[in-house]
């Protein structure tokens, strides 16, 4: 008879669960009107979907099961449920095509958990092998999408919200997703002389998200998305180096789909 799931996994599996709820919800607050709850239901999943696998290797439980229903979770949290706020909020205004750029926004969410899956068990992965992502990760893939709504609810701006600039955004960052592009991984090396001044900026960004949380996710979305070229110009020199040294290998890639 088949083996069922350890008890051990019941934790990971019901964090990831948990994050797919908070996708689902965010929907829900969305068809509600209720712009600020439905954007913090996406982020709070993100949030859940970065600890539910430090938490299956912390207490050895990783399986295929609990990478499924992560990849079925993210799908929905970070495809679905941005593309309905995008198109209850703004995009519904432009009738099919706004629509269509909605669900251009899932699918290719779902095409980039699609080809994680599909190369997950690969040996020879360029970006990976280097320690950078292949395309936007879906998570943040959700974050950048709903950035037009936090600068929105932080400035009031009618163009933040017109649908023919949101339309453009969404495919930006939807194409963003199932690029080939290099980009950085959550996981950075620190030198020993600088982790108190690390500790300090994310003390500081913990801050700035309570006391003014849209200017901060805008200010920090926009980052990101600036940091790109500087990560596809960081890979072509690791590139460099290592075609120089015979193809020596960097460190592993953080697993984010």
């Amino acid at each position: 008879m088949p083996r069922g799931i350890p008890l051990r996994a019941v934790l990971p599996n019901a964090v990831t669960a948990l994050a797919l709820c908070s996708g689902l919800t965010g929907i829900r607050f969305a068809i509600l009107g209720n712009w600020e709850a439905a954007v913090l239901m996406v982020l709070a999943a993100a949030v859940l979907d970065g600890i539910d696998g430090r938490i299956a290797r912390l207490v050895r439980a990783e399986s295929r099961f609990g990478a499924e229903l992560d990849s079925l979770s993210d799908a929905i949290s970070f495809g679905v449920a941005p593309a309905l706020i995008l198109y209850l909020w703004s995009l519904q205004a432009l009738g099919r095509f706004g629509w269509l750029v909605a669900l251009l926004h899932a699918l290719f969410c779902a095409l980039r958990l699609a080809r994680f899956n599909a190369q997950i068990d690969l040996v020879e992965q360029p970006h990976k092998s280097a320690g950078f992502l292949t395309g936007v990760p879906a998570p943040a893939g959700a974050a950048l999408a709903l950035t037009p709504l936090y600068l929105w609810l932080w400035t009031g701006e009618a163009l933040t919200r017109a649908p023919v600039v949101i339309a453009v955004w969404t495919v930006l960052i939807a194409i963003l997703m199932v690029s080939s592009v290099a980009t950085f991984g959550p996981k950075i090396r620190l030198r020993q002389n600088v982790r108190f001044e690390a500790i300090a900026v994310l003390v500081a960004l913990a801050a700035a998200l309570v006391s003014a949380p849209w200017t901060t996710l805008a200010i920090v979305a926009i980052a990101y998305l600036v940091s790109i070229p500087f990560s596809i110009r960081s890979y072509r020199r690791i590139r460099r180096l290592r075609a120089a040294d015979g193809g020596a290998a960097s460190g592993p890639e953080p697993i984010v789909p």
